[in-house]
Order: structure tokens, then sequence, then C-alpha cells
């Protein structure tokens, strides 16, 4: 290959982005504002680089791995005259308007945009598992696909530079408010000197057990039939959580991440929908926009 794939951000994500890149054959320029986070990528090949300017002095896709949208404006926006005709791949965690505020900005100067949404850990990256959502354009995604299918398995979610980004903060969403639950549910049972480990084991299966329901609620929100047969009803669920909340107390751990969920379901049956299912939750979450 005479091309060369650009990396913007060796941080741990955008290292091994980097490396999967190298490990297939592809030559890479990489750069980091602290060049210590370069040195193992210039000893795999790599071509280390010390400014932003001389990174993108060739004519490859560039690869854009940063802390947030504003590292993003930081780096680009003083070399952006001279990115006219080329691709930018921007794999920074960004909310959705700030990817489509990123894409408006790449027109505005001629650049290509695609936007993309790890959905995976460093480790992941190049492994079974990894999976990356892409949005913006659909021409870039097709040229660059077989740099993309590297990392992992990649989906291309339309022209809509936001979708990739909506996808992964709806997705995030779910995963950090499971790790605060395992965290408070450690912090209950801690409390009688059972290690986090051993809850663990028991946690992971039952948690694995209850995803299995998320398709039913799924199918009960897109019917908007929160009284069928079945359901549990938001008032059984407040009676479940105000116990779980005065165990909490009992036990010295702080409730902070039930109140929230627990509020939710006193508002709705304050509303009025007490006998309606659990999943009447959803209801009261998007009437915040």
């Amino acid at each position: 290959m005479t091309t060369s794939t650009t990396f913007l951000g060796l941080g741990a994500m955008g290292s091994a982005l980097a490396a999967a890149a190298l490990d297939a054959g592809h030559r890479a320029v990489v750069w980091n504002r602290t060049p210590h986070r370069a040195q193992a990528l210039g000893e795999r090949g790599a071509t280390v680089v010390n400014g932003v300017e001389e990174a993108v002095a060739g004519d490859g896709v560039i690869v854009v791995c940063l802390f947030d949208h504003r590292s993003v404006h930081d780096v680009l926006d003083p070399v952006a005259p001279g990115l006219s005709g080329r691709t930018v791949v921007n794999l920074t965690t960004t909310t959705p308007d700030e990817a489509r505020e990123l894409a408006d900005w790449a027109a505005g100067h001629g650049i290509t945009y695609l936007d993309g949404a790890i959905m995976a850990v460093p480790p992941m990256i190049g492994r079974s598992g990894s999976k990356i959502f892409y949005s913006g354009s659909a021409a870039a995604f097709e040229t660059h696909r077989d740099l993309l299918d590297l990392w992992g398995a990649s989906s291309f979610f339309g022209p809509d530079a936001g979708l990739a980004a909506l996808y992964d903060v709806a997705m995030l969403a779910g995963m950090y408010t499971v790790f605060a639950g395992f965290m408070h549910g450690a912090a209950l049972v801690g409390a009688e000197g059972v290690s986090a480990t051993r809850f663990a084991e028991r946690q992971m299966p039952f948690l694995t057990a209850m995803v299995g329901q998320l398709a039913g609620l799924a199918a009960t929100v897109d019917s908007t039939d929160y009284t069928g047969e079945g359901q549990q009803s938001l008032r059984f669920t407040e009676t479940a959580l105000a116990t779980l909340v005065r165990a909490s107390a009992e036990q010295g751990v702080d409730a902070a991440v039930l109140k929230p969920v627990h509020d939710i379901v006193r508002r709705q049956i304050a509303a009025g929908f007490g006998g309606h299912g659990t999943a009447r939750m959803f209801e009261e979450l998007r009437s915040a926009r």
C-alpha cells in the first residue's frame, strides 16, 4: 500500500485502532498530544510525527479518536483549510447533535465525514464481539470498509451523521445503569462481609435471564398497551422499590441509584396509571422532551 492512514489520538482506544491497522499491513501515521503514547506504535512500524499538520500531510483517510467533541475541533480546526477533498472518520464519543455539527463543519470545508460509535473496549478491537456503528457519508463507509471491518463488525445507519452517536448513548445508558445497579447490590451484601466477586457469581446469571424480558417490554412500549395480561403493575413495582430503598437504609447503603427509578414510578402512579404495567415508565421518560 502506498497510502497511509492517519490516526489522531492515541489513548487506549486510538492505539488499539492503529495497532489493528498495522497488524493487517496498513501503513499508518500516528500523532498524539503527548508524544510518548506513540512510541509503542512506532516500534511496530507506524510513522510517528510531532504535529497535526505533518500528520495530515498525506492523502489517506484520517481517523480521529480524541477525548471529546471540543477536542476534535481543537485538533482539526487549525488544519481544516488543507483538508478539502479528504475523508475524516471520527470515532470520538459525542452526542448526536455534536456529531451533526461536525458533519456540517466538515461539509463547509469540503471534507467527507463519517461518524462512528465504538461498542467495545480497547482489548476487544479486532476481536469477536467488537461492533462499530457508523453514519454520515455512505461513500466513505463503502470506500474504507476494509479498514473499518478490521476493528469490528461494521453497521451503517444512514446519512444522518448523528444516528451512530444516538444508538451509542442509548446503549451506554443501559450499560451504565446496569453497572450502577450491580455496585448497589454489591454494597448491600458487602455490608455483611460478602465479596463483590461472590455476589457477581449469583448476579450475572440472574441479569442474563432478566435481559430476556427486554423483547417483551419493547413490544409493549411499541404497542402503547400497558394494560395487557401478565404485566407487573406500577403499584407492585413501587412497593418493591420502596422495600429496596428501606433495605438500603438498613444496610447503610446510599439509595441514590434506586431513587430516580422510584420517583419515575411514583409520578406515573400519581398521574393515575398505577394499574398499568411497569413498561409505562417509558412514557414518563419521553414526556421530558
